[in-house]
């Protein structure tokens, strides 16, 4: 669960990652690079996505409502995660599925 947590879940995803506890858990490590894709996703959001739209009224609304999106995603996951149901998010669970297949 820790994985989702809003723009720090990062640090967790690291941890359980790189831990030779999780290595054979594959819904932690499922979780795990899917909270850290998603942290990936915001972070092009808002290093690169938002400068390029802010030029107009138009895309700085584009922009805000992508960061809405993956805030929305974070908190969505924390709310599945917390009860054990498994979720994958489109194009992000797709990557981490594969990402878990890789490693083991």
């Amino acid at each position: 669960m820790l994985c989702y947590i809003p723009v720090a879940g990062w640090i967790a995803c690291t941890i359980v990652l790189a831990a030779p506890r999780f290595r054979h858990d594959r819904a932690v490590r499922f979780n795990a690079f899917q909270g850290l894709y998603l942290f990936v996703a915001w972070l092009l959001a808002h290093n690169f996505i938002a400068p390029l739209m802010s030029m107009t009224d138009a895309g700085h609304l584009v922009s805000k409502v992508i960061h809405v999106a993956i805030i929305i995603a974070w908190i969505f996951m924390l709310v599945k995660t917390s009860h054990s149901e498994a979720y994958s998010l489109p194009i992000i669970g797709e990557l981490a599925e594969r990402s878990v297949a890789e490693q083991l």
